[in-house]
């Protein structure tokens, strides 16, 4: 029997790529040990069933029955381990949109804002943008309905829907003495994971926030813009800012890695049986061709950007700059249930770098570490405490490691490690770093109380 899944890699965000699963058949000879511990099973299962039917008849107030059991099966999968878990229908639903990276809707990124939706700003070339729609804008109402007391997932969730369906928009526009009304025709909305600009004037800084469908094809749109803006002689490497992603797609983290690679292991995935490894190797063809690279990470950096991280950095086409990464090394795969009945995403396997690092509650570390200044009152809650920390984690052989700066300063110009990338791909040695250049033969070397400064 065949089973479409999905391989989700992540930290606190989910993603999901399409595979196949088939379930194999079970031997039907067992030994008397094996027999012994299906009868135990099943006098648990019936424990269970005696424990559902009462709590079925003599709870104070009638009870839920597909609550109870969606509570039980919900139990079961986050006592395996923090990352296993069931999603009911809509959960199924909203992490299929998220992964697919597009959906229905007018393109506007918001927040909000005293109880009331404000757009934070509008998405190019969708329907917010052509009508108007402005940053900082207020959201009143969604076709006649006050926003005020929905929260942010409910007004987003009303203003996404099929394609070329109606929604009416009132909205309150600072310099504006009355609301303005406007109506827009849904369109489908790409989501942009990628997002790149021009640094020094000769570099090109590429940001990848998640790892969904668009993500690969949106680094290879950006890396081309950039050559392209800066000329090719004139362009000194390419910045890829993994920091606070928190994953995605397997399938998108090797052909992003692929991208920087002509040949060699990406990552290894190993389940509980020898025969489920599986490799992922690159194909010829560098993105960048043969352009230093420099990949900033912090403790946010979870998942699907450690493989891409740790495969760069284990081929040495890459310097990896920042704090040491969150450290989650497990696969997620997403089994549908049915129509209706949502999905479990269970852990079925651990991912191993090229050379053969399990990284699961260890991280990937740096090259170079770069600690930024923190202002004071966010101190407290700029580290992340990492995989290791997390009730129920899969352990690692050897030391462990916790606790990892996670901040990025709002404003470039206070941003240390992407100044110090810059000053890496423009070929500066300073007190920070005695690095090779990108993509070096020679693994790179710091001294950390010098790269804090």
């Amino acid at each position: 029997m065949m089973r479409k899944t999905s391989v989700i890699l992540l930290s606190a965000a989910t993603g999901a790529a399409l595979t196949l699963f088939v379930t194999q058949p079970r031997a039907v000879f067992m030994g008397s040990s094996a027999r012994a511990a299906t009868a135990d099973t099943y006098r648990q299962l019936n424990l269970f069933g005696d424990v559902f039917e009462r709590v079925r008849s003599d709870y104070v107030e009638k009870p839920d029955d597909t609550k109870l059991i969606e509570s039980a099966i919900s139990g079961m999968l986050t006592g395996l381990d923090p990352h296993s878990s069931y999603m009911d229908a809509k959960s199924f639903r909203d992490m299929q949109v998220q992964t697919r990276g597009e959906f229905g809707g007018l393109g506007i990124e918001v927040t909000m804002e005293d109880g009331l939706i404000k757009v934070v700003s509008p998405i190019d070339d969708t329907p917010a943008s052509r009508a108007g729609v402005m940053a900082n804008d207020i959201i009143t109402n969604l076709d006649d309905e006050a926003v005020q007391g929905l929260t942010l997932n409910q007004a987003v969730e009303k203003m996404r829907g099929p394609v070329n369906t109606k929604i009416k928009l009132k909205i309150i526009r600072k310099g504006q003495d009355n609301p303005i009304d406007v109506t827009l025709v849904r369109d489908n909305i790409r989501v942009r994971s990628v997002r790149a600009r021009v640094e020094q004037d000769d570099i090109g800084y590429i940001r990848i926030t998640t790892f969904n469908e668009q993500t690969t094809e949106g680094l290879k749109r950006e890396v081309g813009s950039l050559t392209n803006q800066i000329g090719s002689d004139k362009l000194k490497g390419f910045i890829i800012d993994l920091r606070n992603n928190p994953g995605g797609l397997l399938e998108e983290a090797v052909t992003v890695s692929d991208s920087f690679l002509e040949k060699g292991e990406i990552v290894s995935t190993r389940g509980r049986n020898a025969e489920e490894t599986q490799r992922r190797t690159a194909h010829s063809g560098d993105l960048t061709k043969g352009k230093p690279v420099i990949v900033l990470v912090n403790g946010g950096s979870a998942s699907a950007s450690e493989i891409v991280a740790g495969a760069l950095q284990d081929h040495k086409r890459a310097t990896i700059v920042g704090t040491r990464s969150f450290g989650k090394g497990s696969v997620q795969t997403i089994i549908p249930l049915g129509s209706g009945n949502g999905a479990l995403r269970l852990t079925t396997a651990r991912y191993y770098t090229p050379s053969g690092k399990s990284i699961q509650a260890k991280g990937i570390v740096p090259d170079i570490e770069v600690l930024q200044d923190v202002p004071d009152e966010l101190k407290a809650r700029t580290d992340t405490k990492g995989e290791a920390s997390l009730r129920g984690h899969l352990k690692n052989d050897g030391d462990e490691k916790t606790g990892s700066q996670s901040y990025v300063p709002p404003d470039a110009k206070d941003d240390k490690a992407l100044k110090l990338a810059g000053d890496l791909l423009h070929g500066i040695k300073n007190s920070a770093s005695a690095a090779p250049a990108p993509g070096g033969d020679t693994k790179a070397t710091t001294d950390k109380p010098k790269a804090a400064n």
